[in-house]
């Protein structure tokens, strides 16, 4: 099999990073869990905005109390109650006290909560029986964030912890990064419908689904574009609709070299396209094609389930939360250190990935490679990740800390 501009993994991420991500509008925060700021955003005010309790008790001068003991109290009088949120209309002068509940904010002159259960109160005094440091029990205005102070950069994945964030500073709407679209074509005459029961010779169209539902997972907005036979005008058809209407287009299926392979054809005809690699040093996957028509991209990936997935979540999913902003590490799936079950082969020149379960053991977590053919989807259904081996490694033996990805 030939292939011609074979690339490393290494490679075809720099060339990802050259697409430019999508273009920015505002939502709410209800809806932007997942996505990702399009802008810097920087602190409106101080959060918390004013000192606050963490415990019921007593508002005091944290000085007034150094010395207090169970059985030599420090007395003090009460001088109000500061009541839920509101602000108190009173402060704090020497030898003097405040009720105060959790949450409630500090009057002027206290900087510390004696909590409830080492006091005791008679007639408008109170005895304090522990000392308290200064800010003990207290959250001092401003302790999340200053005034000014950067709070997420542009790229930053919204989450739960972020969403807070910004509703503690009333920011309920948020600049975002659109969601790519993306088009789905699978070719092949041997290709039915999942909904069909095939003829002999012919099988359900895995790959439309398994990749439309990891683009949904890659917060992308994938469509589906039907079942192409082996005829190259067809293909280019439904390719130049499918690109005109989406940011990404995957074809699955006639990636490699041959006599009925139409898909870099097809993709070669489209205005301005660049043929970015066919085939990259890798496996499984090794006939994969990228290529770029302005900033739309478009893959063709192996036919072989596995290995359609397998460079799916390696090189789609990255491009798709690239072109949403992500940076860094949001960019790829996470990793882990695992130790190897068993020897595993490998040859050199090229990047081996190998799909594995995980087990919990004393000594670690434990890679066990499955050994199945790569258009077995089961294989994908089982595995917890991707085990990699480096180019230039002849395998791994059993015990050996090896790199694994695991799938989101």
């Amino acid at each position: 099999m030939n292939f011609f501009k074979v690339k490393k993994m290494a490679e075809v991420f720099d060339e990802i990073r050259r697409f430019s991500p999508l273009g920015a509008s505002t939502i709410s925060i209800l809806e932007a869990v997942g996505r990702f700021l399009a802008e810097d955003l920087k602190a409106p005010e101080d959060l918390p905005p004013f000192a606050r309790a963490t415990m019921d008790g007593y508002a005091v001068r944290a000085r007034e109390t150094f010395g207090a003991r169970e059985n030599e109290p420090v007395v003090l009088r009460v001088v109000g109650e500061i009541l839920m949120g509101e602000a108190p209309a009173f402060s704090l002068g020497p030898g003097e006290a405040a009720r105060i509940a959790t949450g409630g904010m500090l009057p002027e002159g206290a900087d510390a909560v004696v909590m409830v259960e080492y006091t005791e109160e008679n007639d408008s005094l109170v005895e304090i029986k522990r000392p308290v440091a200064p800010h003990e029990n207290v959250i001092e205005a401003g302790e999340d964030y200053r005034k000014g102070e950067l709070l997420f950069r542009a790229g930053r994945k919204i989450t739960p912890g972020v969403a807070g964030v910004l509703a503690g500073f009333g920011i309920t709407q948020v600049p975002v990064r659109a969601r790519p679209k993306v088009g789905i074509i699978s070719t092949g005459d041997e290709i039915v419908p999942p909904e069909e029961t095939p003829a002999p010779g012919k099988i359900r169209d895995i790959n439309s689904y398994s990749l439309f539902t990891a683009a949904k997972e890659a917060s992308s907005t994938p469509k589906l574009y039907g079942i192409v036979p082996d005829l190259e005008e067809t293909l280019y058809e439904t390719l130049e609709k499918a690109l005109s209407e989406n940011d990404v287009v995957l074809i699955s299926g006639g990636s490699s070299v041959g006599t009925r392979d139409f898909t870099l054809k097809a993709i070669s005809r489209l205005p301005g396209a660049e043929i970015i690699c066919h085939g990259i040093a890798v496996k499984p996957g090794k006939p994969t094609i990228l290529a770029r028509a302005g900033n739309k991209a478009v893959f063709g990936l192996p036919g072989q389930v596995a290995s359609a997935l397998l460079i799916f979540y390696l090189l789609v999913r990255p491009l798709l939360l690239h072109l949403q902003g992500a940076r860094g590490e949001d960019l790829f799936l996470k990793k882990i250190l695992a130790r190897a079950a068993r020897n595993i082969p490998s040859t050199p020149g090229r990047e081996d990935f190998l799909r594995v379960k995980i087990e919990d053991s004393k000594e670690g977590p434990l890679a066990h490679p499955i050994f199945k053919k790569s258009g077995l989807i089961s294989s994908m259904a089982e595995a917890d990740g991707f085990l990699r081996i480096p180019e230039n490694v002849e395998g791994v033996y059993a015990g050996e800390w090896v790199e694994v990805y695991l799938l989101p």
